[in-house]
């Protein structure tokens, strides 16, 4: 949610602002603006809603300032406008903000009695006039922008210029995420790495109550109290390319289509092919502790909360080691029982979804041992877990998660399979027949793409819905939740995912002749009781639509649409069979003309509670 951009060196900013904030529009935003430090004087343009809007009341005016700040916003406090939009300014000085301060309320209503006048909503403008109240002090820019973040609680990324300063661009972070960079003879800071990839690869992630300055030549960092910071320059290999769109419409499409080269890279490296064995010589945890852990706890939201049902499966019945899931927003309330004796397994795309990281630090606290599976080298999950496993997903654009989310299905079976050698439950033949399963599984994904054309046809039926009903068993029940998100997050129709074996406990009731119900219907050990839902739905004038394998066509019940992907093994089927789902969503939002990437009200990395 939210991004930011930053730029000083001997270039024009605006344009590097814009096109920032362009490659970050995929985290969902309303409003959007910049602030250049022109001359002596800082010039703020803000708009609502699109960067287009604003670049479109830019396009006749001419700036030389080399040093700026940009912002897209998510709106949290006060309703999406231009008033409401970033940056915000308080004498001489302004500043963009992501995050949300907890005790504005309590600093606007002093600030107002000491006079200061506020032009927004916004928690973000207390930020700006407590700077500005340290400046009228005395202080200087940087002791004056720890002082207000010392009277601050809530997290934050801010960036701030002042005209008192013309050749320094200040940066802060607390439980919000903020990466610098360096180029040659030039400084960039953004929310988030795509933002200034094109220009360079070589990323500094700050890191909770660091305070940078960023000069053309120079990056220091100190903390709060102002001591010095030492952070590792991180080099990201990802293409700038790989961010674009390819000739595909959406990024999603392109994300959906690039799963196949994902699961191989994710695989790269991590399997012996000569021992036939599982290789995470980048996992580094204890395999002492491995084999005499007692539980794993996962937690995650949102799509890596699916990935981690499906998880709980692999490794139950690959490790024989108990699993306990939960969605990481109630993880960090209920008072969870963990220990020295306890991994806890922290799933996030980004690595800075907010729950997802204060459910990892109380686990910490409480003495588990720690790790995280995570797509971004140097999120801040990444650095606070005691060991990491990368998905190499590459960047993920769209909001709606894709390839992501298989790619963590694949590291789980990884997972479970080096838990499972660990304690001694599978035998080095196990391990090999269960690897030849996932060489070949890049290949089955590449042909159950094919689904496409059937996909598109039955999204012109779908698309006319109101409500779709999803139905899984077992390892696919989770697939059923996924899928009922991805309708629901980008074609705004209602969708409920259900356990299948629920079905007459509730949902049965609403199923009729104008009820769609997307059945998931391997050929596995729970297939009879599949059958069964989809004669049920049928005997209800229901719309049973089959995700199936070729052989069970012929068994569905007259009136059941069908769409067929290839055969799988058991715990890897997910990874197939999950491509039609994410298609079937992509074409029915075609249909109804949502915008697929960025979908209303939606952010791609949610680092706000």
């Amino acid at each position: 949610m939210c991004g930011i951009v930053g730029y000083i060196g001997p270039q024009p900013a605006l344009p590097i602002l814009i096109e920032g904030l362009t490659r970050l529009e995929y985290r969902g935003y309303d409003s959007a603006g910049v602030a250049l430090l022109e001359g002596d004087a800082i010039e703020i343009r803000r708009a609502e809603g699109k960067l287009a809007v604003l670049a479109g009341q830019l396009r006749d005016e001419r700036f030389a300032a080399t040093l700026g700040i940009g912002h897209t916003r998510w709106a949290t406090h006060g309703r999406p406008s231009e008033q409401n939009a970033h940056p915000h300014a308080s004498h001489g000085l302004a500043l963009v903000h992501n995050g949300i301060i907890e005790n504005f309320v309590e600093l606007r209503e002093r600030l107002e009695q000491e006079g200061f006048r506020f032009a927004s909503e916004t928690d973000t403008e207390v930020i700006a006039h407590l700077i500005a109240r340290h400046r009228r002090q005395g202080l200087a820019p940087s002791q004056a922008i720890r002082a207000a973040l010392a009277e601050v609680r809530g997290a934050y990324a801010v960036a701030v210029v002042f005209e008192a300063e013309p050749e320094t661009l200040y940066a802060a972070r607390n439980g919000s995420p903020l990466v610098l960079a360096k180029g040659e003879g030039e400084s960039f800071l953004a929310s988030d790495i795509p933002a200034v990839l094109a220009h360079t690869r070589e990323m500094i992630f700050m890191e909770d109550g660091d305070v940078a300055a960023l000069s053309a030549g120079e990056i220091t960092i100190t903390s709060l109290a102002g001591e010095p910071v030492a952070r590792e320059t991180t080099h990201i290999d990802w293409n700038p390319v790989m961010a674009e769109k390819a000739g595909f419409k959406h990024f999603m499409l392109k994300e959906i289509y690039e799963q196949p080269r994902a699961i191989n890279d994710t695989l790269a490296g991590r399997i012996h092919q000569g021992e036939q064995r599982v290789a995470l010589a980048d996992l580094g945890l204890d395999v002492e502790f491995l084999r005499t852990m007692r539980r794993v706890v996962m937690v995650a939201c949102g799509t890596s909360w699916h990935a981690a049902l499906v998880g709980k499966y692999m490794v139950e019945q690959l490790a024989g080691v108990g699993v306990e899931v939960d969605i990481a927003s109630e993880f960090r309330y209920r008072k969870p029982i963990v220990g020295p004796r306890t991994l806890l397994v922290a799933i996030s795309q980004s690595g800075e979804t907010a729950d997802t990281l204060a459910a990892l630090r109380q686990a910490k606290a409480q003495g588990a041992t720690t790790l995280s599976i995570c797509n971004v080298v140097g999120s801040t999950m990444t650095r606070e877990a005691d060991a990491t496993l990368y998905t190499h997903a590459g960047p993920e654009i769209g909001v709606a998660s894709t390839k992501a989310f298989t790619t963590q299905l694949v590291v789980l079976y990884l997972l479970a399979l080096h838990l499972g050698r660990a304690n001694g439950r599978l035998s080095g033949d196990d391990e090999a027949t269960l690897l030849r399963d996932l060489i070949t599984l890049p290949t089955m994904v590449e042909e159950a793409l094919a689904c496409a054309p059937a996909c598109e046809r039955l999204a012109k039926g779908l698309a006319e819905r109101r409500d779709v009903l999803y139905l899984g068993r077992g390892i696919h029940f989770p697939l059923a939740l996924e899928g009922a998100l991805k309708l629901k997050e980008i074609s705004y129709i209602h969708a409920e995912g259900y356990p299948a074996g629920e079905m007459k406990h509730g949902p049965i009731a609403l199923i009729d002749e104008e009820m769609p119900v997307v059945c998931l219907l391997p050929d596995d050990d729970l297939m009879e009781k599949m059958l069964s839902n989809v004669e049920e739905v049928r005997a209800r004038d229901g719309v049973p639509i089959a995700i199936t394998q070729p052989a069970l066509v012929d068994t569905l019940p007259e009136g059941t649409e069908a769409i067929t992907v290839p055969p799988c093994s058991r715990y890897l089927c997910p990874v197939v069979m999950v491509v039609p789902l994410q298609l079937l969503a992509y074409y029915v939002a075609l249909r109804r003309g949502t915008d697929v990437d960025q979908p209303r009200n939606l952010a791609k990395s949610v680092t706000v509670e």
